[in-house]
């Protein structure tokens, strides 16, 4: 899915001629959506164009906070984002980051819909056509290498805060540089961004290794209620509101922690569901290579790429795990494979 120059070039211009841009990503953004977002807020602002950034709740109500993941606490510039609320009802030229879909917006899907223009920028293979202006490949490891990509075109250069930015979107949608979407130009993106004098250890280990106490006890009561269904070799579990309260951790934090289900060798897909504080539930779906879970994901209503995704549903738990399973022979593939692609789940969030 390769972006035209015309749409290139139709964004360079939209952003250029602009005084004021509004910016959002996704509901429950990962480091690629608040990362990608942040790197071209600080390259507008410096281009003295004025900027209101944030992201919506899941719910279509205002929200009257920010909750920021802790692991990306450490951004530059997370003081400058605006609560829903504040944000603009109808802006005249709006940008989405890491949007697979409308609805991803939350409660700013209403501003998306009534922006004079919208930019949508998203490395997504599914989801909905939507936005003015759509640089969208399906192909490329984050939203991060279309951000610096446009960046680019527009005749800027980064400087350190916003390498650390991209950095940290390109390093959480590669899993560390460990999936199958590393490809030879996101290594020399990383090179170039680590070439700005940003610490990308202490980047990874922020994001990657960085845990509160309460997350370790969540870790051990997720695992211990795993289930492992022998007939389809999917491993499940579940994380409940309840669980949340009592242990103390944000919603955000557990967004890796289906990476430890993924490592057991006999899972060909690990789950993990999420209760959402509606009693939905979000489920997380990755697969160790012979199961096309984006496949799944999308007929259960949801969305992704073949080894990341996952959809948010109601219902019964054992519904939706007989759900899942049910899919998993029909969305198997005639040769395994042992490497992953990268990006994020529910079409767009690694949670």
């Amino acid at each position: 899915m390769t972006i035209s120059d015309s749409a290139w070039q139709a964004a360079v211009d939209a952003l250029s001629a602009a005084d004021e841009v509004a910016l959002a990503c996704h509901v429950d953004p990962d480091g690629d959506a608040i990362g990608s977002m942040l790197a071209l807020q600080r390259f507008l602002e410096g281009r003295g164009i004025h900027t209101t950034a944030g992201w919506g709740t899941a719910d279509t109500a205002a929200g009257t906070e920010l909750e920021v993941p802790p692991q990306y606490a450490f951004l530059p510039g997370l003081d400058t984002l605006v609560v829903p609320e504040q944000f603009p009802v109808a802006p005249s030229l709006m940008v989405a980051f890491d949007t697979g879909a409308p609805g991803r917006l939350g409660s700013l899907r209403g501003a998306g819909g009534a922006a004079g223009t919208l930019i949508v920028i998203d490395h997504h293979a599914s989801g909905e056509a939507f936005g003015d202006i759509r640089l969208v490949d399906g192909s490329l490891a984050a939203t991060a290498v279309l951000v610096d990509e446009l960046i680019r075109r527009m005749g800027g250069d980064l400087d350190r805060d916003t390498a650390i930015c991209l950095y940290t979107a390109l390093v959480t949608d590669t899993g560390r540089f460990q999936y199958a979407s590393t490809t030879p130009a996101v290594l020399h993106l990383a090179a170039r961004l680590i070439s700005l004098d940003i610490d990308h250890a202490a980047i990874s280990q922020q994001v990657w290794s960085t845990h509160s106490f309460g997350y370790i006890k969540l870790l051990g009561r997720a695992l211990d209620r795993a289930t492992l269904e022998p007939a389809t070799s999917l491993l499940w579990t579940t994380i409940t509101q309840d669980d949340l309260r009592r242990l103390g951790v944000a919603w955000q934090e557990t967004e890796g922690l289906i990476e430890v289900l993924r490592s057991v060798g006999t899972a060909r897909v690990a789950m993990i569901a999420k209760q959402q504080s509606d009693g939905a539930w979000k489920v997380s779906l990755r697969s160790r290579g012979e199961v096309d879970v984006g496949r799944v994901a999308r007929d259960l209503g949801g969305g992704g790429h073949a080894f990341l995704a996952g959809m948010v549903v109601d219902g019964e738990i054992a519904d939706i795990v007989g759900k899942v399973s049910a899919l998993i022979p029909v969305h198997t593939h005639a040769r395994a494979r042992t490497l992953e692609a990268a990006t994020d789940d529910t079409g767009q969030s690694r949670g």
